[in-house]
């Protein structure tokens, strides 16, 4: 070991000793040391063994992470070509179709793109498609973190970062998809200056702020795409960041199984394992993408034409993810109010601005809410299978069926054109629709969930199904069923069961208890060791009598 410096009392000045080189030592050892004197390299390294489970369900996260990385290379070559200006020029392109028509030099620049620029098409589509996957990704990721309780504490934090990231790609996917200037994209932009103007007080002030003046203005593209390329990326990304070191923080998550405990964590080395497969999966997603962009058309905005305020596309549908917005506007009655000599139109604000409110504030506030009716205050690292968690599991299928009606009201007038029916018979039935179909999906949603826990609680009481038939002295015939292997007991009954809370006397109190009662109804209770030995010796005979031998790990021979 080198010994420190050494002071020279007979100097004014201080005397360093440099210490002699070690025998053996690398090159690379003095550059190394001085990396890690100021950034704590060997403590980031330690980070490489980090383990990671080996679920397929884990990697939708992962789709998400990609597809950004993917919006991010696309994006930087499609900012090069493209002029988010909408000064209005003469076209003189490639695309023959539209040769002296007057458009912006947004639209413009997006056909020279398609037509002109090598590649240009291709990496539009794949950018268009990663899009589209990274919202896709992101809405399938979080709702296996809501079905799977993941997001219980100590994630909470984490569930509102992923709330956040979901919001602002929703707004990015918006802003990306307007700035072509094409007609379908200022459709879609129209509709959203009504939106704003809805809002009561301030939407006529905020419109004029946000367009610069009266719909259209001269410089809502220029600020889309300053919100498109940084500012909501540069958010993205930093909310990207602190999630994954959230990630890293409270560990990973996994599935209930012998060994898996709330203190511990079984998997895989970050690496070289999980990078070896983690680069392997994110050149599946890339290569994916590119056939996606290569093969099916999207957005072909020479088709639609440059924006015209006097007109609209016919049959104009928003991307799938603002589709839920759409359809509840289309759907709601003609709710206006004049108050003040100023007219408040709540059936525009409402289902637009208060929807998505809700929808955002609901997501946000849910670990909270779930956690204050069952008065669980532990922390979690096991997951819940989704039949464990009925209500919870309901909750969430209802909420999926009404997505699902919002969805496909945004597309009544298509319904009633290929279907040959009345529009006004879709619209009057998806009023309905959307506040009947979600209550019946929870009743049965629950209910499947407390049958498949019936189900498990028969299996680890009587056995699995054998394949055998046994014809008792009577002349019945029955199925022998054949003991489960311990591993597969311990998964099918160790799982928390939520009780409801006592009340204490309080109003709120009470409201708690009753919202306790309602979420824990209906569970049913894991076998005990009484009813385990019962069945065991009801069972004794039959296993006998059908010849059949278990092994200690329940395998049938």
């Amino acid at each position: 070991m080198a010994k420190p410096a050494e002071l020279n009392p007979e100097s004014p000045a201080m005397e360093v000793r440099t210490p002699p080189k070690e025998a053996g030592q690398s090159k690379l050892a003095g550059p190394m040391t001085w990396v890690d004197d100021r950034i704590g390299l060997a403590k980031l390294a330690g980070n490489i063994r980090k383990v990671f489970p080996d679920h397929w369900s884990f990697l939708l996260g992962e789709i998400a992470l990609y597809s950004f990385v993917i919006l991010l290379l696309t994006g930087v070559f499609l900012t090069i070509w493209f002029k988010p200006s909408m000064a209005e020029i003469d076209y003189e392109g490639s695309y023959a179709l539209m040769r002296n028509i007057p458009m912006s030099e947004a639209f413009a620049s997006t056909l020279s793109i398609s037509f002109d620029v090598r590649g240009g098409l291709l990496v539009r589509q794949i950018h268009h498609w990663a899009a589209m996957l990274f919202v896709a990704a992101m809405t399938v990721h979080m709702l296996r973190v809501f079905f799977t309780g993941a997001f219980r504490k100590p994630r909470e934090l984490n569930w509102v970062i992923g709330v956040g990231l979901f919001s602002m790609g929703l707004v990015e996917g918006f802003a990306g998809y307007s700035l072509p200037d094409d007609l379908l994209s200022g459709t879609g932009l129209r509709f959203v200056d009504g939106l704003i103007r809805s809002i009561p007080l301030i939407g006529t002030w905020a419109e004029f702020f946000i367009f610069g003046g009266e719909f259209p203005g001269e410089l809502v593209i220029p600020r889309l795409y300053m919100v498109h390329i940084l500012l909501i990326p540069g958010l993205l990304l930093g909310l990207i960041s602190a999630h994954m070191a959230l990630l890293v923080y409270h560990k990973h998550t996994h599935w209930p199984a012998p060994g898996r405990t709330n203190h511990n964590i079984q998997g895989y080395p970050f690496f070289p394992i999980y990078v070896a497969k983690a680069g392997g999966f994110f050149f599946i997603v890339f290569g994916i993408t590119i056939l996606m962009g290569a093969l099916m058309q999207i957005n072909p905005v020479w088709l639609y034409g440059p924006y015209n305020p006097s007109q609209v596309t016919a049959g104009s549908q928003p991307d799938w993810y603002m589709g839920f917005v759409e359809g509840a506007i289309r759907i709601i009655p003609n709710w206006e109010t004049h108050l003040l000599g100023t007219t408040w139109s709540w059936n525009i604000f409402l289902p637009g601005v208060g929807l998505m409110g809700l929808l955002f504030t609901g997501l946000a506030l849910y670990p909270f809410i779930e956690a204050w009716i069952t008065g669980d205050k532990s922390e979690h690292h096991l997951l819940d299978r989704p039949r464990n968690a009925p209500t919870r599991t309901a909750i969430g299928v209802a909420g999926m069926a009404a997505y699902g009606m919002f969805w496909l009201a945004g597309g009544n007038d298509i319904i009633a054109t290929q279907f040959h029916v009345s529009l006004n018979a879709v619209t009057y039935f998806m009023r309905v629709a959307v506040f009947v179909v979600p209550v019946l999906a929870f009743i049965v949603t629950k209910r499947i969930c407390l049958s498949l826990q019936r189900a498990d609680k028969a299996r680890v009481l009587h056995g699995s199904e054998s394949g055998v038939i046994v014809r008792s002295p009577d002349g019945g015939f029955s199925e022998a069923h054949a003991p489960i292997s311990r591993g597969e007991a311990y998964t099918l009954t160790r799982h928390p069961q939520p009780a409801a809370l006592t009340p204490n006397g309080k109003k709120l109190g009470r409201v708690r208890q009753r919202l306790s009662r309602w979420y824990a109804d209906g569970q049913i209770a894991t076998p005990t060791a009484e009813e385990l030995a019962a069945a065991a010796h009801h069972d004794a005979p039959a296993l006998e009598g059908s010849g059949s031998s278990t092994s200690e790990t329940g395998d049938t021979h």
